[in-house]
């Protein structure tokens, strides 16, 4: 039951199924003459309200990202994370709680988080966020009331939640609203340093990667025969495949880590 299914020069069938990482995400699936080999792509395995979840798909070759390929990285409950910043929200009536998150997948998600958690109050948004915000509410997502913040007086924003990109919690664009609560939705705001660094004062470890447990359990279900770590903590995963006798190899791309995921 694969997605997009086709026929590629060179007798390759290539179809397409959910990554569970953001809106839209897909894992590639290609079969060549009864193998199969899947490219996960960045993939979490939390349930998320904005995209659809992440389909195991059965597999001879397993390509997969190590984001937060290290047994410290246990990603908490995201309900706890949220019920965090609505705590708050809620004890400092006169402040904002300002979330720096990604534009594109994670302030949607952590908007539509709210929504789930019964916080239907309107939610104000930098600029760079209205036009993604859109397109996601274009494709049902239930984002709520959402208000552009730029030039609002920081009377009306105070007791409100404030979404905007990471760049911006320590721009002059903050400075306008009322005395607000730096926050950070991260995978990495698992490690206290990155959260000191950035001075955020509430972190909050919400992540569109699968954490340790996530990508072992990944691969215990899969059950490949090979698999190839990638965009990541590479050696710890590759060690655990060696130990239980699953073969297993670092692919050496050139890239970046997600440092605000």
């Amino acid at each position: 039951d694969l997605r997009g299914a086709e026929h590629v020069p060179g007798e390759v069938d290539v179809g397409f199924v959910p990554a569970g990482h953001v809106l839209g995400s897909a894992q590639i699936v290609l079969d060549y003459r009864g193998e199969r080999v899947v490219v996960s792509g960045d993939y979490k395995r939390r349930a998320d309200p904005t995209c659809a979840p992440f389909e195991p798909v059965k597999c001879d070759v397993f390509v997969t990202e190590a984001t937060f390929g290290l047994p410290v990285f246990r990603h908490p409950e995201t309900g706890d994370e949220i019920d965090k910043l609505l705590a708050a929200l809620h004890a400092n009536p006169t402040r904002c709680v300002l979330v720096g998150a990604y534009a594109l997948g994670k302030a949607q998600r952590v908007i539509a988080e709210l929504r789930d958690r019964g916080h239907e109050a309107p939610i104000y948004v930098h600029g760079a966020l209205q036009r993604l915000c859109d397109l996601y509410a274009d494709h049902g997502v239930r984002l709520g009331e959402l208000i552009p913040a730029t030039g609002v007086p920081k009377a009306e924003i105070a007791g409100h939640v404030v979404m905007a990109p990471p760049g911006a919690l320590n721009d002059r664009w903050s400075r306008r609203l009322p005395d607000p609560i730096t926050a950070m939705a991260s995978g990495w705001m698992r490690v206290r340093q990155r959260a000191r660094q950035k001075n955020v004062e509430l972190p909050l470890i919400l992540s569109d990667h699968a954490d340790w447990d996530e990508l072992i359990d990944t691969l215990t279900e899969i059950a490949p025969r090979e698999v190839w770590v990638t965009h990541g903590r590479e050696d710890a995963l590759v060690h655990w495949c060696m130990t239980r006798q699953i073969k297993a190899r670092a692919l050496a791309l050139v890239g970046f880590e997600d440092e605000d995921d």
